[in-house]
């Protein structure tokens, strides 16, 4: 099960007016010792920005520390997942482009 706490901010789709945007963006909270499940955008690049906390990112077959105001560069097609290897909440913004759709979103067991 995915431990990501995620409530979107803006998504040009779910909004009332016809916003002009090819992305839309997440919040995103890891409890300590937490993390997300695996998986893979299969058409979209996604950016997380750090926001506070430091944890692990994994993307492909390479892991890196992260921390607050960093900011990771995910590619299209790429498995990804991240952890939070700290005492306290890891926060961080997702910004998904083109939009995120459920139908581009693949998970891995």
């Amino acid at each position: 099960m995915d431990e990501t706490l995620i409530c979107e901010l803006l998504h040009p789709k779910r909004e009332d007016e016809d916003l002009k945007m090819n992305f839309s963006i997440a919040n995103a909270i890891l409890k300590p010792g937490e993390s997300s499940l695996p998986h893979r955008m299969k058409s979209s690049l996604e950016i997380y920005h750090i926001t506070e906390g430091h944890g692990r990112m994994h993307i492909d077959n390479e892991s890196a520390e992260v921390r607050n105001n960093q900011t990771i560069y995910i590619p299209p097609n790429a498995e990804q997942w991240i952890e939070n290897t700290g005492d306290s909440d890891l926060k961080f913004l997702c910004m998904v482009s083109p939009p995120w759709t459920a139908e581009d979103e693949e998970l891995y067991p």
